[in-house]
């Protein structure tokens, strides 16, 4: 039978939308200088976001970009990991081939869990950092394939996208940075319920400053009216617009549906129910068109041909009728490729499949799965696997699902797709009990699992247990964010090992568990370490064993280094060359290394570190090699090698970039930070803690970054700055899982702080605190920057009366610390003997000579504001003891020196000190015949009145006690004290004493403090 008549319901004309349209008219002129786009474009079902997106395709196009259309798929419940994205860098393939192979270079196997077509991805350690691995590789493929060439990528149908999918768009509009490069993405906003997945991600969407989102709102009627015209190639009767707008509401999908009705004369017998008219039209094709309807219905958003034929089981010619008859009708069409056809509207598939009964359901998928087995070429090879569980799972026929599902979670999880793998996992534990036994025990580990050691049994011969399955779920829950399910899934997995009395498979959970409470912040995790270490004592060497001895080093080096945390990590690798487990041995040892260098014994550790960084690189064990990019800079640092520890961090960044490795890389820049101020380079230290801050990597790194332009800011004289950023590293860092290495720094920066406002209790109560947790091996280098600015806060509040009490007892305090922090290297040699300098001054006892010792030791050290500091604090000395001419000579070259580091450095603090000093004892530091210095005090713009009330404030005198002294009202010295802190830009009166004691406004008389 001929099916004569085909029914045009598209317009033609494309009706309003101009200011969208304009929007995205004025992204893509943006992209074409290389500042990349992103927009977010939501509307109900049928309201006209793919026409729009045609539209501003078309127009791209025009103008000279490359379009890169991919779809969410829908298959079942199930979306396909990555499919929109894999799809449109298939396109991009094909429209670039030469700029995306480039591009790819060097990337290809890890870049293939996207796109298959690049070669064969590579079976590489999965961790909590592989996908965000592949998502690096991704943004900067983009970025590099748009460097010259304007690109569109269109991400249709968000609300159907895979998780995986989600996370990847996220991370790309978070991290796009440049490139000529427009990403547009569409959903259904009708559909995004307060649960539905999409939901978070548009909210943190939103708070992006970089990404625009537009919502389409429905068709006027004056638009119903012109689209009309267009579908009908005539002007419409008013009165049928009329109609169909109240009927529509403007939907765009719906006019063109009531617009045909009622040109073919069925729109008087239809019901109110806009999904019935969409039934209408189906139920009116012939009855073997309307079958294969209901066969495409089933099998996903896109159905190929060939699966069509071998599922529908029709004479070729009858099935080629019945589509003809199907797309005539507009309600099939056949996909841009011409190998397959989909619903010319997802409105009317979903119609369709709601409409199929729960055999009718089960059988199409029952023969949809069948057909793939026979001929697995049916459908593409990157989605053969999934499709072929979900259409098993929606059959309900367990036996044949069981294995289908655990293929698919492989296939999941060799490409990253961490939250699909655990889904495929929990419905494969679902299916566990009702799959035959004879099935459950013809599977075997190997095929379907990862992470999971061995424990003593033969992965290839020992059936899968049900406890596999839970470990691979727990692993995947932890690298996809899924915390709390993972966790969930791991003392489920403990109850049930326990029971069983298997000592391996325990301790390895409990590590799992370790990890959890570690990432979700409710411990350290170490009383679940601990836990583990019970249960392997005394067995025989193995995997588990080495990796719990390994884990526990690790920890340790970072909470509680020392004797313990040595000797866990020898016998770690002593297990783990015993069982052959090499990842697990390079790991220990490094941790080894580490702990040889902050035991005393630092050549020696350092050329082990060396030795495995080598052996990483050389074996391609990435992980390892980006750990060790970030620890044996860190130790050099730790002995003062500023040098050789940037240089090696810059031969970092470019690995961990390189492998995608986010917070290795984090960290790297953390790292390096420390090292460029440590040796004056400080412009580019705040870079790179930018780097680190500002980064998509875990907490922690990003909090070092936040903590490092603390202590810049600090050093620069940026008081409220530091503070705000200590704020935002204390927000990174918890306190749920405190480490020396990040806690230590975070009370020097605290001290400072606490120090430049004035609020000197305060900082001696973030001493206090930090004695009382103590300095453990290993951790000096941290302890004696800490001692250091405590010690100089206390001297330089010698003469406040408000710090009075409790002098005594903090020096005191300081003092046993200082005695018995070890040093360990020349440059923490020079940091004591400094901190002792700076006691004696906080005591009135420091002499030119204790200065000078100070000065020579940080001139044989390549930290020049560490020695400007210190040469001024000995050009004081000099001065102060009634120097003849050679001393003052001697003083005017150290302040000379001094002021010149920090003019370079921009450090305020330290550049107001030395010309204060110089002016007060009359020295020219520069040839030129200077300009009179003013009087700190004029240049703060105080009256000679208010300098006499800051004298007083600066020593504690109440407002009371101001008026008696100076034979003034209390209230005018109240207005006094109010201008005073209004020109200091100062909050408080113990902060305005902070600023004239750091300015020395009112000097103290020297001798008489040394009498005391």
């Amino acid at each position: 039978m001929l099916w004569p008549v085909e029914t045009r319901s598209v317009s033609p004309v494309f009706v309003g939308r101009n200011d969208e349209l304009d929007t995205l008219r004025e992204a893509l002129a943006r992209a074409e200088t290389a500042e990349p786009q992103a927009l977010l474009l939501g509307g109900e079902a049928g309201v006209g976001k793919t026409r729009l997106v045609e539209e501003f395709a078309a127009l791209a196009c025009r103008r000279g970009a490359v379009v890169a259309l991919g779809g969410c798929v829908e298959i079942g419940a199930d979306g396909l990991p990555f499919a929109p994205f894999s799809t449109a860098l298939r396109a991009l393939r094909t429209a670039l081939p030469d700029e995306l192979t480039a591009a790819a270079a060097g990337q290809d196997d890890e870049l293939a869990r996207l796109l298959p077509e690049l070669g064969e991805a590579t079976s590489s350690r999965h961790d909590e950092q592989g996908m965000a691995r592949l998502f690096e590789l991704t943004a900067r493929l983009l970025e590099r394939v748009a460097a010259e060439r304007t690109v569109v990528v269109a991400l249709e149908d968000l609300h159907w996208a895979d998780a995986s999918t989600r996370h990847l768009l996220a991370y790309l509009l978070r991290t796009l940075r440049t490139g000529r490069l427009v990403v547009l993405a569409t959903y259904r906003s009708d559909d995004i319920h307060r649960r539905h997945p999409l939901r978070p991600l548009l909210a943190e969407l939103d708070r992006l400053r970089t990404v625009r989102r537009l919502e389409l709102a429905r068709f006027n009627r004056e638009e119903v009216g012109r689209q009309i015209a267009g579908i009908l190639a005539a002007e419409p009767d008013p009165t049928q617009v009329d109609e169909i707008f109240e009927r529509s509401d403007g939907n765009a999908f719906f006019v063109e549906e009531l617009a045909v009705a009622a040109t073919e004369g069925c729109c008087t017998g239809l019901t109110d129910s806009l999904r019935d008219l969409l039934l209408v039209r189906v139920e009116a094709l012939p009855e073997s068109a309307q079958r294969v309807v209901r066969i495409v219905a089933e099998g996903g958003s896109t159905v190929g041909y060939r699966l069509l034929a071998a599922v529908a089981q029709l004479a070729e010619d009858d099935l080629i009728e019945a589509l003809r008859a199907a797309v005539g009708a507009n309600i099939l069409t056949a996909t841009p490729a011409g190998d397959g056809y989909r619903f010319r509207h997802s409105l009317v598939r979903e119609a369709v499949a709601d409409d199929l009964l729960p055999g009718e359901r089960s059988r199409l998928n029952r023969r949809y799965a069948e057909a793939l087995e026979s001929d697995p070429t049916l459908v593409p090879a990157d989605a053969r696997v999934t499709r072929l569980a979900s259409y098993w799972y929606q059959a309900h026929d367990p036996a044949k699902a069981l294995p289908a599902v655990l293929d698919a979670s492989v296939v999941a999880r060799r490409r990253h797709a961490y939250s699909e793998q655990l889904g495929l996992l929990e419905r494969a534990m679902e299916l566990w009990d009702t799959a035959p036994e004879e099935i459950r025990a013809a599977l075997r580990p190997v095929d379907y699992t990862d992470v999971y050691p061995p424990c003593g049994c033969d992965p290839a011969t020992t059936p899968l247990r049900y406890l596999d399955l839970m470990a691979e779920a727990a692993v995947a829950g932890r690298f996809c964010g899924e915390r709390e399910r993972a966790l969930k899934i791991t003392k489920k997995a403990l109850r049930l090992v326990e029971e069983e009395g298997d000592l391996l498979r325990a301790a390895w959970f409990w590590v799992q568990r370790s990890r959890l409470v570690q990432a979700l912040g409710r411990g350290d995790g170490w009383q679940e370490l601990g836990t583990a270490q019970d249960l392997v004592r005394g067995l025989p060497p193995s995997e588990v064993h080495a990796e719990v001895l390994a884990t526990a080093a690790n920890w340790s080096m970072l909470h509680e280094p020392g004797p313990e945390a040595f000797a866990a990590a020898e016998r770690a690798v002593e297990y783990a060359r015993m069982v052959g487990a090499r990842e697990i041995e390079l790991n220990a040892r490094l941790t080894l290394g580490g702990l040889m260098v902050d035991a005393g014994d630092v050549e020696a550790g350092l050329a082990e570190m060396n030795r495995v960084k080598e052996a990483a690189l050389k074996e391609g064990v990435a992980h390892v090699a980006g750990r060790a990019y970030v620890n044996l800079p860190s130790e050099l640092e730790a002995v003062g090698r500023s040098r050789e520890s940037a240089e090696l961090l810059r031969e970092g960044l470019a690995f961990t970039r390189r492998f995608g490795q986010l917070d290795q890389e984090a960290w790297i820049w953390g790292n390096l930070a420390d090292s460029l101020y440590a040796m004056g380079r400080w412009d580019e230290a705040a870079e790179a803690a930018a780097g680190a801050l500002g980064s998509t990597a875990s907490a922690k790194p990003r909090g070092s970054g936040a903590l490092h332009l603390a202590h810049l800011a600090l050093a620069r004289g940026d008081i409220a700055e530091a503070g705000r950023r200590l704020s935002v590293a204390c927000a990174h860092l918890g306190t749920h899982d405190p480490m020396p290495q990040q806690s230590l720094p975070v009370a020097r920066v605290a001290i400072g702080v606490a120090a430049g406002e004035g609020r000197l209790l305060d900082a001696r109560t973030e001493l206090h605190r930090a004695l009382e947790t103590g300095f453990p091996p290993g951790t000096h280098r941290y302890g004696w920057h800490l001692l250091l600015a405590a010690a100089t806060a206390e001297a330089d509040a010698r003469d406040l009366p408000a710090a009075a009490e409790g002098r005594a007892e903090a020096l005191d305090r300081l003092t046993a610390a200082v005695r018995k922090l070890t040093t360990g290297a020349p440059v923490w040699q020079a940091y004591e003997r400094w901190a002792r300098a700076e006691l004696h001054r906080a005591r009135g006892t420091d002499t030119a000579a204790i200065w000078s010792d100070v000065v020579t030791d940080f001139e044989c050290l390549d930290r020049p504001y560490d020695l400007a500091r210190v040469r001024r604090r000995l050009a004081q000395a000099l001065l102060e003891e009634a120097a003849g001419d050679d001393e003052r000579d001697r003083a005017t070259e150290l302040l000379r020196l001094a002021g010149a580091v920090a003019d370079h450095l921009g450090a305020r603090p330290l550049a107001e000190a030395v010309a204060l000093l110089a002016q007060r004892a009359r020295l020219t530091l520069t040839a030129a015949t200077p300009r009179r210095a003013l009087d700190p005090a004029e240049s703060l713009g105080l009256t000679s009145r208010e300098q006499d009330v800051l004298r007083l404030v600066s020593v504690g005198r109440t407002n009371r006690q101001i008026a008696e002294e100076l034979f003034i009202s209390p209230k005018t010295a109240s207005v006094h004290v109010s201008n005073i802190l209004g020109k200091l830009g100062v909050s408080g009166r113990g902060e305005a004493a902070a600023v004239a004691h750091r300015l020395e406004l009112f000097p103290p008389d020297r001798s008489a403090a040394a009498g005391r």
